[in-house]
């Protein structure tokens, strides 16, 4: 029997692409994802988001930040799996360009 050890990732919200994690990993503020350059410590890639309640955040003590893609200075801030962030503003912005196209 074969076994693969695949090294832990995460996955990045934006590109979906695997992120490997080496050793310690702490994402600071200015971390991007090595393939598309989006930041990494952002709601999105948090393990506290979620678009389902209100400000997006299930941290009660959290102090409210309005563009959930972009690095902010959160205190609590921990890294989630990512991938779960849905649609990137972007990404609604030309799905209802296209919608409303004439």
């Amino acid at each position: 029997m074969t076994t693969t050890n695949n090294p832990p990732s995460i996955i990045c919200y934006h590109c979906h692409k695997s992120i490997p994690i080496l050793g310690a990993f702490k994402v600071t503020r200015t971390e991007e994802c090595p393939y598309c350059s989006w930041s990494l410590h952002c709601c999105k890639m948090c393990k506290f988001y979620d678009s389902k309640v209100y400000n997006e955040c299930t941290e009660p003590n959290a102090d409210r930040v309005v563009d959930k893609e972009k690095a902010n200075f959160c205190d609590y801030f921990t890294l989630s799996s990512g991938g779960q962030g849905g649609p990137s503003k972007e990404d609604l912005i030309n799905s209802a360009d296209a919608l409303f196209k004439k």
